[in-house]
């Protein structure tokens, strides 16, 4: 499908050598011939900047698929970001489960890694990577520095809206950041190229960051729904808000549900509404769900090739007897399925009743007996490579499908819980509408509509809704359930029939390379 930000192949900023050294070095000149003084000598060159920024999201080098990626010392396949974040969100809880032996992989299930795990560290350094990115088209973007290069007037003005996205999307990265490691470097456009050492900031300090970038940036975002298709507005803003004040008592021990409710209500009331069928979430025409969705990652199976991406999460859970071309794939890789936690939380496995339920069962066991088997657990059927009409998408080993990093129904979500919780300004009744439209989308009709809620019947809910989505691992630390024996699922900390592991996991560690590189970091506690 078309992509509205076409990525040129040149680096802004680009890590080199061994991620070793890659925290000292976040924000190192290029080390081509491409400077800052050629790519930002007009106005076309920061819009290829920008393009960048955004890019990264989606792309893992300059050349792709393999070959030359962004972040050394990874697999080029696997070190995209949303590859990586998925992996750290889903396979450590009981929403997936994977079958494969790369070294590190089954830690996250089995909630034993150590600082050492080579996707905490992609993770970690993809993340500072997009940091990075955004960090110097935000300090090249400037007026003074647009000034001295002659750009000014509805040039200049442009480049001042893709400043605040730039500065959007470092943001989000740092929410990642603060989500999932806890304390790590703070680096913003105001440091000195090569001469500071990276500082590093607490839960409390990264929360506050976060949350002043996006409340200055907004005046200077397009309007919600009023940008170009896959790039952030004030709805996207608002979003982001709204989750980071959800967990808000996790990151800093301060309830914020009274502004979770507040801005899950901005982006309700800016003008979104559900997609009719929940099947249509994910497929390869998803570009069209610009009533739902609102901040996607986009991809497209011609320009955006990478092993990463939806064309992990398409091809991954396909295997055993299942039809490739069910999924418009020219073959599965036989990895991820889901644990029985899953499919249990539906009234049916065949989505009968709730739609949302789509899984794929023939030769499959509701029980896994062992990880490594394809066979043992249900395979999830949420992304598939083909269009509304079944159509192929444009390529068999790439995906068209693109990511929504926020829709809709996270926000209804988000509103309830915060009100359920007690934030004030949410109104119970409006709370219960809100998961009836998810759930009458679900169900096709009133049928699963319900009267009361609570708080396990959201998280459930969240589950049932934003399954394979990124969400589990962070919904289940907000509730207490990730460490503690009081929710178990299969192998949960590597015994067939789930156990509780240390409170110290509900963060991960800083990685071992960047403690040895940076000696003013200091590891999480318990690693």
């Amino acid at each position: 499908m078309k992509k509205n930000l076409t990525i040129k192949a040149f680096i802004v900023v680009m890590l080199t050598g061994s991620l070793v050294s890659c925290t000292k070095k976040l924000d190192l000149l290029p080390t081509n011939d491409i400077t800052s003084t050629t790519v930002y000598a007009s106005a076309a060159g920061y819009k290829q900047a920008f393009a960048k920024v955004y890019g990264a999201f989606a792309l893992t080098g300059n050349q792709g698929p393999a070959g030359n990626g962004d972040v050394q010392g990874i697999d080029e396949g696997t070190s995209d970001f949303l590859r990586l974040y998925w992996k750290a969100q889903e396979l450590s809880t009981d929403e997936a489960v994977i079958a494969w032996g790369d070294v590190g992989i089954q830690d996250f299930h089995n909630m034993n890694w150590s600082a050492a795990n080579p996707f905490l560290k992609g993770l970690y350094y993809r993340s500072l990577y997009q940091v990075t990115l955004a960090n110097e088209f935000i300090r090249q973007s400037a007026d003074d520095q647009m000034s001295s290069r002659g750009i000014s007037g509805a040039d200049a003005d442009k480049i001042r809206q893709f400043r605040a996205e730039a500065r959007f999307l470092r943001a989000f990265q740092y929410w990642v950041l603060l989500d999932m490691y806890g304390n790590v470097p703070l680096v913003t456009e105001t440091d000195l190229i090569g001469v500071t050492v990276p500082k590093q900031a607490d839960r409390k300090t990264l929360f506050a960051y976060v949350e002043t970038e996006l409340k200055a940036i907004e005046p200077a975002l397009a309007a919600p729904k009023s940008n170009e298709y896959g790039r952030a507005d004030k709805a996207a803003s608002w979003a982001l808000l709204a989750r980071l004040y959800l967990n808000a008592e996790v990151y800093t021990g301060t309830k914020k549900y009274a502004e979770a409710i507040d801005y899950a209500g901005r982006v309700i009331g800016a003008g979104y509404s559900l997609i009719n069928n929940y099947q249509n979430i994910m497929l390869a025409d998803n570009q069209a769900n610009t009533s739902e969705n609102i901040l996607t990652i986009n991809y497209d199976g011609l320009r955006t090739q990478s092993y990463g991406g939806t064309t992990f999460l398409t091809h991954a859970p396909v295997g055993g007897s299942e039809s490739a071309s069910n999924f418009g794939i020219s073959g599965g890789w036989g990895g991820a399925r889901t644990t029985k936690n899953l499919p249990n939380l539906f009234p049916d496995y065949t989505g009968t009743a709730d739609k949302r339920s789509q899984f794929y069962t023939t030769g499959q066991n509701l029980e896994i007996k062992d990880q490594s088997v394809f066979t043992d657990g249900f395979a999830v059927t949420k992304y598939r490579n083909v269009t509304r009409t079944g159509a192929a998408g444009q390529s068999l080993d790439f995906s068209d499908v693109d990511f929504p990093l926020f829709r809709l129904s996270e926000m209804y979500l988000i509103y309830a819980e915060a009100t359920l919780r007690g934030g004030t300004g949410g109104v119970m009744g409006t709370a219960v509408n809100y998961i009836n439209l998810i759930r009458n989308r679900a169900y096709g009709n009133a049928s699963g509509n319900v009267a009361t809620i609570s708080l396990d019947f959201i998280l459930d809910e969240r589950a049932r809704e934003l399954y394979w989505e990124g969400f589990r691992r962070t919904d289940l630390v907000r509730y207490g359930k990730f460490t503690t024996a009081t929710y178990l699922w299969p192998f949960k900390g590597g015994v067939t029939g789930g156990r509780s592991v240390e409170d110290f996991r509900n963060i991960y560690p800083i990685p071992t390379d960047d403690i040895t590189a940076n000696p003013t970091l200091v590891q999480n506690p318990g690693y």
